[in-house]
């Protein structure tokens, strides 16, 4: 009998796919409590290998493969006079409770390397803390007290005066980074645009002396609708450059949000573009445009037509407006507190809040967390897969990247256009470092499958950022097993447009929990609480709260300040209340379990949407799953379940009974869904974050509220 690892089907882990049928490194697994020369801890699951004279305990192993692995292979052993042993399983409760331990040369040479210390320095002495990263900047008049607060409301460099744009342009071209890339901007063909940071200064003061010319300055509000494009990101920090105050709306939003929004903000000037590109076609964004315009007025109208022409000889186009200025627009100083955006954020009924950050806190806190948590180092060059029409748009491809003076990739289209692999194909042609994306991007690779990232080099990729709706464990090792193949990190945070910048996250020199989001990180403090503010047991469900500010944190609701001390006084003790339930584990590992209104309540036993999607997801015939809760005559609220099945498999009666029983089985009786329907796409905000509140509306026949950042 060979001594080779036989696989009982299918290997479908890239890792193990040459190594296993090949020249594999593995030379036995042994069952628990089998008989082998060394003294092992009782059923401990143990890895020999020929790189190493005796066998290493499977956390070791661990750090290099996902846990699944075990679960694909029937084996001969040597050991035991080549007897074929039964297949090893994992159970779900010890897969749960499964740490992964980051690589050796990725803690070696992180940005932060002892994040306890750093976490005890931030808490124990704020000031101090946060006065040392801000003193890395550009200030045209120094702070004179680094944080005042009147609960609820915080300042922070109190007298301070800087521009966002001194320190995210001039630094860096008047520097020895002035012929460094600032920004690659990609299209859906994946052909580029390279932009250094003295061309990058040069356009956007150029712009911004356009804009000063129409009489915009310090203080004024433009609203900027724009597609993913150079002229998009030129149009926010022209704004930030002259101190006027920018809010993006995404483009795609229709008439209604679009004209809400021009309102709420009271807006001069609309830059707008006429058309996107999506799936190799322009989406027309001229009639959203001109509807808009006949509801509200405005001074000036900025056109980037890539697709339409002019509709008269007086219209105001984008580049004209560009060339006919020299760069003559020097940043406007303004107070750290000074506004530099509000940003929208869709409630589930009425409208939508205009989130306010300024320029001096922001590009502290920011910043930071590109290079503690996201561990951008100078060289790197890192890609958020956002849009600049929301917060991690604005925070990581735009402000932190550029005030860092790293190179920031950013791409218009869809993720998989024109093939499953142009993802991965940005990530060969520019040597990515770091990546940040969404869960749902995750589900959406696996659901094409792990073939199309191997057609491509990825070795450049060590740590993967992942934010937006909870990672679920399977996406986590997926990611970790077929993108990076085992050498890098995958990095899962949490934060809020209110937040500005990560808040929760699981840092790279600790150990990743797939399924909790991570710690608090630097700086922040965080609990779970129940109704009467008290912290919860470990592992109990409770309400997420952040107990002091920190600089990157909002100002406040635009025009409404009743609305934002709602966050304040939603739980008792001052607290911020996030708005979704969570536990947190004995080590301070934080699982976001859904918005607080998505919990379900099934015959008294209360249950996280989030524990309920996981599982369905571990199902092979499972690409992306929503549940809601639905009325119930005897239990009060049972379960639906909305699914989309992956490739390859059909809507049946067979598969819905196997998911059913797969609930049932690793969740017990009481999680069981009532009914399962399928999909062939779930309702999602343009960032890609499920709207459950949409199926519960479709299921009850009620209003859905807000929906002006529903996918089209």
């Amino acid at each position: 009998m060979p001594n080779k690892l036989v696989p009982d089907r299918l290997v479908e882990d890239s890792l193990l796919q040459d190594s296993l049928l090949q020249d594999s490194p593995v030379q036995d697994v042994l069952l628990p409590n089998a008989p082998v020369p060394n003294a092992l801890l009782p059923n401990a699951l143990v890895v020999q290998t020929k790189l190493s004279s005796g066998v290493k305990p499977v956390a070791q192993w661990r750090k290099r493969f996902p846990p699944s692995i075990f679960n694909l292979f029937l084996i001969h052993s040597p050991l035991h006079g080549c007897q074929p042993l039964l297949p090893m399983t994992i159970d779900r409760v010890l897969d749960q409770d499964l740490a992964f331990e980051p690589l050796d040369d990725l803690i070696a040479q992180a940005n932060v390397s002892d994040f306890e210390a750093e976490v005890r320095r931030s808490l124990d002495d704020p000031a101090a803390f946060w006065s040392e990263w801000a003193s890395r900047f550009e200030w045209s008049s120094p702070w004179s007290q680094v944080f005042d607060a009147q609960f609820p409301h915080h300042r922070w460099f109190v007298g301070g005066k800087t521009n966002i744009t001194a320190n995210a342009l001039d630094r860096h071209a008047d520097g020895p980074n002035a012929d460094k890339t600032a920004v690659i901007a990609v299209e859906e063909d994946n052909t580029s645009r390279e932009v250094s940071y003295a061309e990058l200064r040069d356009l956007v003061s150029r712009f911004a002396a356009g804009l000063q010319s129409l009489g915009v300055g310090k203080g004024d509000t433009v609203i900027i609708y724009m597609p993913m494009t150079l002229e998009g990101i030129i149009s926010m920090l022209a704004c930030a450059r002259i101190g006027a105050i920018h809010s993006v709306v995404y483009a795609g939003m229709g008439v209604g949000a679009l004209a809400d929004r021009i309102e709420d903000i009271d807006a001069s000037v609309l830059i707008a573009g006429d058309v996107s590109v999506r799936r190799g076609k322009p989406v027309d964004l001229t009639d959203n445009i001109t509807g808009a315009l006949d509801e509200v007025e405005l001074e000036h109208v900025i056109w980037f037509r890539r697709d339409t022409e002019p509709q008269s000889a007086d219209e105001i186009g984008f580049h004209d407006l560009l060339e006919a200025h020299e760069p003559t627009a020097d940043p406007v100083m303004v107070d750290a507190e000074h506004p530099l955006f509000v940003l929208y954020t869709s409630g589930s009924t009425g409208k939508p809040k205009g989130v306010v950050h300024v320029h001096g806190g922001y590009m502290v806190g920011t910043s930071y967390h590109l290079r503690s948590f996201f561990d951008v180092k100078d060289d790197d060059v890192y890609w958020s897969t956002s849009d600049i029409g929301w917060i991690v748009g604005h925070s990581y491809i735009v402000y932190a990247p550029l005030v860092e003076g790293v190179t920031s990739v950013f791409r218009e289209g869809a993720p998989d256009h024109p093939d499953a692999g142009s993802t991965w194909k940005v990530v060969e042609d520019h040597g990515v470092n770091v990546m940040f994306t969404a869960p749902t991007a995750i589900r959406m690779f696996m659901k094409h499958g792990a073939e199309f990232p191997k057609e491509y080099d990825r070795s450049t990729l060590r740590l993967m950022a992942v934010a937006g709706e909870p990672l679920n464990p399977e996406a986590w090792r997926w990611a970790f097993s077929h993108i990076l193949e085992g050498e890098g990190f995958v990095v899962d945070n949490w934060w809020q447009t209110e937040l500005g910048g990560p808040t929760i996250g699981t840092p790279l020199t600790k150990p990743a929990k797939p399924g909790a989001a991570g710690v608090a990180l630097p700086g922040v403090e965080a609990e779970v609480v129940d109704a009467q503010g008290d912290p919860v047991e470990a592992g109990a469900g409770g309400q997420l709260v952040l107990t002091r500010p920190f600089p990157h944190m909002m100002r406040g609701i635009w025009d409404n300040d009743r609305r934002y001390r709602q966050y304040f006084e939603e739980v008792p003790g001052g607290v911020y209340a996030a708005g979704d339930v969570a536990s947190k584990d004995e080590d301070g590992y934080i699982s976001i379990l859904g918005r607080a209104d998505d919990v379900l309540n099934v015959a008294g036993h209360r249950i996280g949407t989030a524990d309920l999607e996981s599982v369905l997801i571990e199902h092979d015939a499972v690409a992306e799953s929503a549940v809601i809760g639905i009325p119930d005559e005897v239990k009060g609220e049972a379960i639906k379940a909305f699914v989309v099945l992956m490739d390859g498999y059909e809507a049946e009666d067979e598969v819905r009974e196997s998911l059913v029983q797969h609930v049932r089985t690793e969740l017990g009786p009481i999680a069981t869904p009532k009914e399962v329907e399928f999909r062939e796409k779930l309702p999602k905000t343009r960032s890609g974050k499920i709207v459950r509140r949409l199926l519960k509306a479709q299921e009850k026949g009620t209003d859905p509220g807000d929906l002006s950042t529903l996918e089209d």
